[in-house]
């Protein structure tokens, strides 16, 4: 046989079958919702997942004269500082990092994401409970109970 260069094999990267989960959780200083932060962190944490921990601003009103700029950057400032201490204790308390990042949206966009969910892939987090907003699909190869 003669010399023949070998050319390296190019494979594309394998990717996850399932993507990884990703946690909304609505932060507003309640204990119950520091708890859902906790759980969520948690359950980032087991599940090699993300949580997006979310302050709401409250709307703008609907008055003919419009708020000044600088008091709703004031307010979504506070927002957001108020929600990433939470963040940061429940980071202490769980030991979980790098898994978690701090946002603010309006209580509109907020609601519209709580109301619209029934089909991403995502897990909205609240004091009141869990909502998962992707349908479950069943694993292949697992078999139902008798009945079921």
């Amino acid at each position: 046989m003669a010399d023949t260069p070998v050319e390296p094999l190019r494979l594309a990267p394998l990717l996850p079958r399932r993507p990884r989960p990703r946690l909304v959780v609505h932060v507003d200083g309640s204990p119950a919702t520091y708890g859902a932060l906790v759980w969520a962190l948690r359950e980032a944490a087991r599940r090699d997942g993300t949580v997006l921990a979310a302050g709401v601003v409250a709307d703008a009103p609907d008055g003919l004269v419009p708020a000044p700029r600088s008091a709703g950057e004031r307010t979504r400032a506070a927002v957001r500082a108020q929600v990433e201490a939470q963040v940061v204790r429940a980071i202490a308390e769980t030991g979980v990092t790098g898994r978690v990042r701090t946002a603010t949206v309006e209580q509109s966009v907020f609601d519209a994401l709580e109301a619209a969910g029934r089909g991403g892939d995502l897990v909205l987090v609240g004091g009141a409970g869990r909502t998962l907003l992707r349908p479950v699909v069943p694993r292949a190869g697992r078999r139902l109970a008798r009945g079921a």
